[in-house]
C-alpha cells in the first residue's frame, strides 16, 4: 500500500509538505508542488482516511470525477450521466479534477465524506495504481470511464481498436501512403488502443508507417494547433493525410492548416475520433470517428444505479461500437473531396 511517505520520498520532500499540498493547508513552493502531484500520480497515493469516511445510509447521490468540464468530449459524456442520474431519481455530484492529482486526491475525499452511493470516475490525470486502489473499496460502488483494463469492477469505453482500424482501412483504401498520427499522452489507454488499430487496419492492405509518423500532443485544440506548426516545420514532402485520435485536437490542427494556407482535403485529409457536437459543424465539416459520447456516460451511470437499486452485477468491460463518419476534412474513397 502506497503511504504518504512513499510519495514525500518519491518526491524529494518532507511528508509535511505532502500534507499541505494535499489539504492546502499551507503554502509550498511550485516546484515542491509539481514534485508532489507528479509522484501521487505516478504512486496511485489514495489516502486511508478515504475508506474509512464511508458510510452506510444512503443518499441517492452519485459522484462523478472528471478531467475538465470544458473539454466538449468530457461535456457530453457528462450530459449522458446526468441524463440517466435525472431518470432514475439520483442527484449528481461533478468534481472538476483540472488535471492535477491532488485534485483527485482530494475531490475522493469529498465524495466519499459527503456519502455518495457510486462514483463514476472519468480522468486522464490518474494512475492504473491508483484505480486499482479504488476498486478494491467495497462499498462504494466504482464505474470507470476510458480507465485502463483490469483495474475497477466495471470500464466503460468505446472499442478504439476497431475504431482506429476503420480509420486505417479507410485510408488504405483512399490511396493515402504517407500518413501522419497526432496522439495524446502515451499512458491514455484508448490513444494506445487507436494506435494500434490503425497500424493494423493499414497492415492489412500492406501498409507499414515509416518515419516520423506519430505526433504526440496534448489533448487540447492548443495541442492540436501545436502539431499542425511542428507537422508543417518538417524538411520534405507534407503528409496525405493525418489522423489526430480526439477531435478537440484535429480541431486544433485544421486551425493551423488553414492558417498556413494548407487546402483541406485537396493537400492534406483530416480524420478525427470522437465526433463532438461541433464536429459537424465546423469549416470543413470533420471526417471522424464517431463514438456515441452521451451513451457512454448514460450505461455507465445506468450500471451504477442497477447496482444500487436492484443489485445488479456490475458488468466487468462494456466496449460501445464506434463508426467512421464522412464529411468534407478528407478524400472519399472515390476520390472526390
Amino acid at each position: 500500500m502506497v503511504t504518504i511517505k512513499d510519495v514525500a520520498k518519491r518526491a524529494n520532500v518532507s511528508f509535511t509538505t505532502v500534507s499541505h499540498v494535499i489539504n492546502n493547508s499551507r503554502p509550498v513552493s511550485e516546484d515542491a508542488a509539481r514534485r508532489v502531484n507528479a509522484a501521487i500520480a505516478d504512486l496511485g497515493y489514495f489516502p486511508s482516511d478515504v475508506a474509512r469516511a464511508l458510510q452506510s445510509s444512503r443518499t441517492r447521490t452519485i459522484g462523478m470525477i472528471v478531467t475538465t468540464t470544458s473539454n466538449p468530449f468530457f461535456g457530453e459524456v457528462i450530459r449522458g450521466v446526468e441524463r440517466a442520474c435525472f431518470k432514475h431519481g439520483y442527484t449528481l455530484m461533478i468534481c472538476n479534477t483540472d488535471d492535477v492529482a491532488t485534485n483527485l486526491v482530494a475531490y475522493m475525499r469529498t465524495l466519499f465524506t459527503k456519502r455518495v452511493d457510486a462514483v463514476v470516475v472519468m480522468t486522464t490525470n490518474a494512475s492504473p495504481e491508483f484505480f486499482r486502489r479504488l476498486g478494491q473499496i467495497k462499498r462504494v460502488p466504482v464505474v470507470a470511464i476510458d480507465a485502463p483494463a483490469d483495474t475497477v469492477a466495471s470500464v466503460f469505453s468505446d472499442d478504439s481498436i476497431e475504431g482506429g482500424r476503420l480509420v486505417g482501412v479507410y485510408l488504405a483504401k483512399a490511396g493515402f501512403r504517407h500518413i501522419v498520427c497526432v496522439s495524446g499522452p502515451e499512458s491514455h489507454p484508448r490513444m494506445v488502443d487507436r494506435i494500434a488499430g490503425l497500424t493494423a487496419g493499414l497492415a492489412a492492405h500492406g501498409i507499414a508507417l515509416d518515419g516520423d509518423w506519430l505526433v504526440r500532443t496534448d489533448l487540447t485544440m492548443d495541442g492540436g494547433l501545436a502539431a499542425a506548426r511542428q507537422i508543417l516545420g518538417r524538411p520534405g514532402p507534407r503528409p496525405e493525410a493525418i489522423f489526430a485520435l480526439s477531435d478537440i485536437m484535429a480541431i486544433g490542427l485544421l486551425h493551423g492548416l488553414h492558417d498556413a494556407g494548407v487546402e483541406i482535403p485537396g493537400e492534406i485529409s483530416v480524420v478525427g475520433y470522437d465526433d463532438i457536437e461541433s464536429a459537424a459543424h465546423f469549416f470543413p465539416p470533420l471526417t471522424t470517428v464517431r463514438q456515441p459520447i452521451a451513451d457512454l456516460g448514460a450505461q455507465a451511470a445506468e450500471a451504477a444505479i442497477n447496482h444500487l437499486d436492484r443489485g445488479v452485477p456490475l458488468p466487468r468491460s462494456t466496449q460501445l461500437k464506434p463508426e467512421l463518419i464522412f464529411r468534407q476534412s478528407a478524400r472519399r474513397l472515390g476520390g472526390a473531396g
